[in-house]
């Protein structure tokens, strides 16, 4: 997608988890290493000139723009770790300010494909990005259909699903009845977790936005 729209992206070897799973089991040293590690293979990138680190997972993308306050006291990495989290961006927010070079990439005489959107809680509460996601989708010609309760979890919950499965798949159970109460099509969301999660439990298809947005653009990147 952002590359049909002239966005350069380059995928970084050396990289690896986030740390937020560990975070979130208190394995703090752990998720440290995580960090620490992300942070040195992308800081030469960096150092080059990288406009934006673009992280497609929103519970990610949530930890990621958390980095400096996590290394606050590393001395050796806290420079470093608030300048990365600065440059962290979800893919919603480079899609919208690039919304001029993006519509006329999109097929728009497909028929407006009827959506459901689950905005995760790392993407409305976490990195405060509520209806982003859904603006451009009706931008861009699909039909988004009413999801009742749309600020409640899913029950992912990044290690909740596996922690407290019995919770979490009754929360899921309401999420699902709630997304699909408008018949939709597909169901989108924009995490990783989420997405398999739902996926476990609906017959329709689920997807993150991107890939959705990507099948109805055409044509290969601007001159």
């Amino acid at each position: 997608v952002l590359d049909r729209i002239g966005i350069s992206l380059v995928a970084v070897a050396g990289s690896g988890c986030c740390g937020a799973m560990s975070h979130h089991l208190d394995a703090t040293d752990e998720a440290r290493r995580f960090v620490r590690r992300n942070i040195d293979a992308w800081w030469p990138h960096v150092e080059a000139g990288a406009e934006a680190i673009v992280v497609t997972a929103s519970g990610c993308g949530v930890m990621v723009k958390d980095y400096g306050h996590f290394l606050r006291d590393d001395a050796a990495y806290r420079d470093r770790a608030e300048r990365i989290a600065a440059l962290a961006r979800d893919p919603v927010e480079v899609v919208a300010a690039e919304s001029s070079r993006t519509a006329p990439k999109v097929a728009m005489d497909r028929g407006a494909q009827r959506i459901a959107f689950h905005s995760p809680c790392t993407l409305q509460h976490g990195m405060k990005l509520k209806g982003r996601v859904e603006e451009i989708l009706q931008a861009m010609g699909f039909e988004l259909v009413p999801v009742r309760d749309a600020h409640q979890c899913c029950g992912s919950a990044g290690t909740y699903s596996m922690l407290q499965p019995e919770l979490a798949n009754a929360l899921r159970a309401q999420k699902v009845a709630a997304l699909q109460a408008g018949r939709p099509e597909v169901i989108a969301t924009a995490n990783i977790g989420c997405l398999v999660h739902l996926g476990e439990a609906t017959a329709r298809p689920v997807r993150h936005w991107i890939e959705i947005l990507d099948d109805r653009m055409v044509g290969g990147a601007p001159p």
